[in-house]
């Protein structure tokens, strides 16, 4: 199935939800929005996040894309976001959605 524009619109809206010192992870993210696969999620905060708080989406374990890693996690610190050797404390920093 395609992405729309409104699939697209409603990962935005999630991600800009974030508040700082907390984060979510793709499929949080994935499940909130209806989509099917976290990876889409990657697609869109990939091709359309500059203006986002990205740094805010994590991968499932806690950890930052490699690529981002030190930089990531550096942001995240600064918010006041539990980090502890390379990683977010999920337990602690996960931001719940709520169902609309």
């Amino acid at each position: 199935m395609a992405t729309t524009d409104a699939d697209i619109e409603r990962v935005r809206e999630l991600v800009a939800a974030i508040p700082p010192g907390r984060v979510s992870t793709y499929g949080d993210i994935a499940a909130a929005a209806g989509l099917s696969t976290p990876r889409t999620v990657g697609w869109i905060m990939r091709t359309d996040s500059a203006d986002l708080p990205w740094h805010r989406v994590l991968r499932a374990n806690g950890t930052p894309a490699p690529h981002l890693a030190q930089r990531q996690l550096r942001q995240l610190a600064a918010e006041g976001c539990p980090v502890l050797d390379d990683r977010v404390d999920l337990r602690r920093a996960r931001h719940h959605f709520v169902s609309e």
